[in-house]
C-alpha cells in the first residue's frame, strides 16, 4: 500500500499541505482534487519519488511499476504503434534484444523467449493497436511518425503509451483534457476495469464519479481522504465545512466572552487571579480557522441586444475540405430557443459542422442564410491562441467595449471570471490555458451574441469554473450550439442531440446514456465489421447474413424503444437541472441565516426576506424531486413492458 505518515510538502517557501498521514491501499482508484497551486503534481511527484517531502515520509511497494502520464510528447520519428509499446518497458527492451539473436547464446536467447511469452509479448502489438483505437487512432495511422501528429494528438499518442505500461499503479493528471466524449467514454471502461491503483486529477466531475472510489482533498494547507466518489466527497465535505463553521463562531463567541472577562478586570486587584486564570485558558484554546471555501466564480450572458427568427438556416448542405465532403444533405434551422449539442464519433465532422456554421469553412454545396441581426459568440481553441499575448485582459476589453463604460465596470466584469487586479494588468503572454480559456470566454459574453457556438469550452476550465458556465448557460436567452466532452454540461444545457456520423446529420433520439451505449455498440459493430471483412470479402454473403439482419431488427426496436422513452428523459433531466439550480441557492441562504449578525433588529427585514426565500426555494426543490421521482417510476415502468 502506499502510506504517508506526518508527510508535509512546501514549493518556494510556501506550505502546501502539512502533517498528512494516511494510507491508500492497492486497487483503489482515487481522485486528487483541490484548486489550482493546491499541491496536486508536487503530490504526484512525491508518488513517483521524483520530490522528497519535507517532513515525514511516504512509502509505496517498491516492486511496484508505476505508470505517469508527461505532459509533453517530443516530435520523433518513432511510428505511433511503437511509442505506444515503448510504454511496456521490459516487452520494449525484450523485442529490441531479440532482434538481435546473433549478439546472444542460445541459452539467453531461450530465456527470453520464455519470459516473452509469459508477459503476453506476442499479442502486445494488438494490445497497443487496440488501445490506440479506442482514443481515436484510425488503423491507417498507426506506423505514421509521432512528429506527424499534433500536439494534441501526440497527448493521446501519450496515454495509449502510459495505459500500455502493466503498472501496479497509475498516476494520470487530466488525461482527457485532449480527449472528445466518445475516447472519455472508452477511458472510463478502461479505468474501470483496471486491477491497480490508481490516482487521478480531473476537472470532469461525470469522469470521477464513473471511476474513483476515495476522494484526496488539498486545501487550506491540509490533505483529507473522503470514501466515495465525486458526488458522495461533495456532500460529505458540505457537511463537515458546516459543522465546522458552527464550532469555529461557537469558539468565537467563547473566546469574545473570556477576552471581555480578562479586559474588565485584571487591572483590579480582587480579581486579578480570576482574570489570569481566563488568561491561560484563552491561550489553550486552539484556534480554528473559519471554515473557507474558495468564492466560485460567477458570472452571466448579458441579454442579446436584438433577435429574430430563424438566426440561422442550412438548407441541404455539402461540408467538407477541397471537394473532400464529410458530411452531405444537412439541414439545419437555428432559432433563439436552440438548445443543440452536436455528438459523433471522433472525425465524423462535428467541428467541420462548427466551422461551416460560424461561416469560417465554405460549404461544398448547399445554402447558409445568415439573419441581418445574427451575432455569433464563437468559442474554440485557435480563439484562445488568437488573444493579444502582448496586452492585458483589460486592454483587450477596452478595445471591444463602448468608451463611455468606466473603468471599474469593466473590472467588476473581468473579476467575474477570476481575474484579481494584478492579472487584469498582466499581459497574456504568461497565462496558463485555464486563464486564456477564461479571458476567451469573457471577451465573447462582453459582445452580447444571439448565437453561442461552443467547441470544447471546458478545456483547461477548473471545476468552479465549469460550474459557473453551466449556469450562465441555463439562464442564457441566445441560442446555443455546442460540442463538449462534458457530459454534466450537455445534459444541463442542451434541449435536442444531433448526431453526425457515416456523412449525415440526424437527430440522435435518446438521451446521453442511449449515446454511450450507442457508441460502444459503433465500436463493437466496426470491429466485427472489419474481422468479418478481412474473412468473408464478399459483399453479397455481408449482405445476407442472418446475424446482421438481426442486429439491424434490434437497431431499430432500440431506436423505437428511445422515440418512446426520450419525452420522460428530457423531462427527467429538466427536473435533475432545475434541483441543480435550487439546491446552490438553498445552500448559501442557509450560510447566511448561520451569521448571527442577522438577527439584530435592524437587519429584521433582510432576515425575513430570506427566510421566505428559503421556504419559496424548499417548496420548489420538493416539488421537483417529488415531479422526478413520478417521472422516474413511470420510465421504469415503460421500460419493463418491453421487456
Amino acid at each position: 500500500m502506499i502510506q504517508l505518515n506526518q508527510v508535509s510538502l512546501r514549493r518556494g517557501g510556501r506550505v502546501l499541505f502539512q502533517k498528512a498521514s494516511m494510507q491508500i491501499h492497492p486497487g483503489w482508484k482515487v481522485g486528487l482534487t483541490g484548486v489550482n497551486g493546491a499541491g496536486k503534481s508536487s503530490l504526484f511527484a512525491a508518488l513517483l519519488g521524483s520530490l522528497t517531502p519535507d517532513e515525514g515520509t511516504l512509502s509505496r511497494p517498491q516492486g511496484w511499476t508505476v505508470a505517469h502520464m508527461a505532459q509533453e510528447v517530443k516530435a520523433l520519428d518513432l511510428p505511433a504503434i511503437d511509442f505506444v509499446l515503448s510504454g511496456d518497458e521490459e516487452y520494449w527492451n525484450i523485442q529490441q534484444q531479440l532482434e538481435q539473436p546473433e549478439q546472444m547464446d542460445n541459452d539467453r536467447l531461450a530465456h527470453l523467449h520464455g519470459r516473452f511469452d509469459e508477459i503476453h509479448g506476442y499479442t502486445a502489438p494488438a494490445k497497443a493497436a487496440q488501445l490506440m483505437a479506442g482514443l481515436g487512432f484510425m488503423e491507417h495511422q498507426n506506423n505514421l511518425p509521432v512528429s506527424s501528429f499534433s500536439g494534441g494528438w501526440r497527448m493521446r499518442l501519450n496515454l495509449a503509451r502510459t495505459l500500455m505500461s502493466r503498472s501496479e499503479l497509475l498516476l494520470l493528471d487530466e488525461p482527457t483534457n485532449h480527449l472528445d466524449l466518445d475516447a472519455i467514454l472508452w477511458l472510463e471502461d478502461w479505468l474501470k476495469a483496471y486491477s491497480g491503483t490508481l490516482v487521478l486529477i480531473s476537472h470532469d466531475r461525470d469522469f470521477l464519479d464513473a471511476i474513483t472510489d476515495h476522494i484526496l482533498h488539498i486545501e487550506n494547507g491540509e490533505l483529507t481522504l473522503y470514501t466515495g466518489n465525486y458526488s458522495t466527497f461533495e456532500t460529505t465535505r458540505s457537511e463537515r465545512l458546516a459543522q465546522h463553521q458552527q464550532a469555529y463562531e461557537k469558539q468565537q463567541e467563547t473566546r469574545a466572552h473570556l477576552q471581555k472577562y480578562i479586559d474588565r478586570f485584571k487591572a483590579k486587584a480582587t480579581k486579578a487571579r480570576q482574570a489570569q486564570s481566563r488568561i491561560k485558558q484563552l491561550e489553550r484554546m486552539q484556534l480554528l480557522a473559519p471554515a473557507h471555501v474558495d468564492t466560485p466564480f460567477t458570472f452571466s450572458f448579458r441579454e442579446p441586444t436584438k433577435m429574430s427568427s430563424p438566426l440561422l438556416t442550412l438548407e441541404q448542405v455539402s461540408i467538407g475540405y477541397a471537394n473532400k465532403v464529410i458530411a452531405s444533405k444537412i439541414n439545419l434551422q437555428i432559432t433563439p430557443t436552440s438548445r443543440i449539442g452536436l455528438l459523433g464519433m471522433n472525425g465524423a465532422g462535428k467541428s467541420t459542422l462548427i466551422k461551416s456554421l460560424v461561416g469560417e469553412l465554405a460549404l461544398l454545396s448547399g445554402a447558409r442564410k445568415a439573419s441581418e441581426l445574427l451575432n455569433i459568440g464563437y468559442f474554440a481553441q485557435h480563439q484562445m491562441d488568437a488573444l493579444d499575448d502582448n496586452a492585458s485582459p483589460m486592454l483587450q476589453l477596452a478595445r471591444i467595449a463602448d468608451p463611455k463604460i468606466s473603468e471599474a465596470t469593466l473590472r467588476s466584469f473581468l473579476g467575474s471570471f477570476g481575474f484579481s487586479g494584478e492579472r487584469m494588468d498582466t499581459p497574456c503572454e504568461s497565462f496558463s490555458g485555464g486563464e486564456r480559456a477564461r479571458l476567451a470566454l469573457a471577451l465573447i459574453v462582453w459582445q452580447r451574441p444571439n448565437v453561442l457556438i461552443l467547441d470544447e469550452p471546458t478545456n483547461h476550465l477548473d471545476l468552479d469554473m465549469r460550474h459557473a458556465l453551466t449556469m450562465a448557460l441555463q439562464d442564457y436567452e441566445g441560442a446555443v450550439v455546442l460540442v463538449s466532452h462534458e457530459r454534466q454540461l450537455i445534459a444541463s444545457v442542451c434541449d435536442d442531440l444531433l448526431l453526425v456520423h457515416a456523412g449525415q446529420c440526424t437527430e440522435f433520439e435518446g438521451d446521453l446514456q442511449d449515446y454511450a451505449n450507442w457508441l460502444r455498440q459503433a465500436r463493437a459493430d466496426m470491429i466485427k465489421q472489419g474481422s468479418t471483412e478481412s474473412s468473408n470479402p464478399s459483399p453479397v454473403a455481408e449482405k445476407t447474413s442472418p446475424s446482421k439482419i438481426d442486429k439491424e431488427a434490434q437497431r431499430k426496436l432500440a431506436a423505437q424503444r428511445r422515440e418512446q422513452t426520450r419525452p420522460l428523459r428530457k423531462n427527467i433531466e429538466k427536473c435533475e437541472a432545475k434541483i441543480e439550480k435550487i439546491q446552490p441557492r438553498l445552500s448559501e441562504i442557509e450560510n447566511l441565516l448561520a451569521d448571527t449578525a442577522l438577527y439584530e433588529a435592524s437587519r429584521k427585514d433582510d432576515l425575513l426576506q430570506l427566510m421566505n426565500e428559503q421556504n419559496d426555494l424548499k417548496a420548489a426543490l420538493a416539488e421537483a424531486e417529488e415531479h422526478m421521482l413520478e417521472l422516474m417510476m413511470e420510465l421504469e415502468e415503460l421500460e419493463s413492458s418491453f421487456e
